[in-house]
């Protein structure tokens, strides 16, 4: 399968219909959706119109959602999507058992790199949900600096960038 991440712990493939399950019930998890949805569950069709455009978009573009892998269990999603006009941002969730491991920074941390090499992108951003000190803690780790706060559906919003490192 192409477009396959490999970290020290984690495997990122591309999501499938076959992950449809999995993805809805990661979803809909009250803690998940906290900050990726807007508090908003999503729909089993929302799942499944995101698994379709990430295929297309990894088939046009090479990037989409990856499903995060530990061990061959999932464990959480990451990926890229646009951000506004600004460029693309990097995005992940994980299942609340899979918390506080460094999962999320060692899963961000390839999509970048990803993003940086195959992709030859000069910057990836994030968008951080006031209030959501874990992934502030995340970005952090990560090197990236904040640049912009945004009005949000759940209030203000932290934007991050972090430029690729000239070669």
């Amino acid at each position: 399968m192409p477009h396959l991440l490999r970290t020290e712990r984690l495997l990122l493939r591309p999501v499938t219909a076959g992950d449809h399950a999995w993805l809805l019930d990661h979803w809909t998890a009250p803690d998940v959706r906290r900050f990726l949805f807007d508090g908003n569950a999503v729909s089993p069709g929302e799942v499944m119109a995101t698994v379709e455009d990430s295929a297309r978009a990894f088939e046009a573009d090479g990037y989409g959602v990856w499903l995060i892998e530990e061990s061959g269990n999932p464990i959480g999603t990451a990926g890229l999507r646009p951000l506004d006009e600004l460029g693309l941002e990097v995005f992940y969730s994980l299942a609340p058992e899979a918390w506080g491991r460094g999962y999320a920074t060692e899963a961000a941390r390839a999509v970048i790199e990803h993003a940086f090499g195959t992709l030859g992108l000069p910057e990836v951003l994030a968008e951080v949900d006031e209030g959501n000190t874990a992934s502030v803690a995340v970005a952090e780790r990560l090197g990236m600096t904040p640049f912009e706060v945004v009005p949000g559906v759940l209030g203000p919003m932290t934007r991050y960038r972090l430029v690729r490192p000239s070669s």
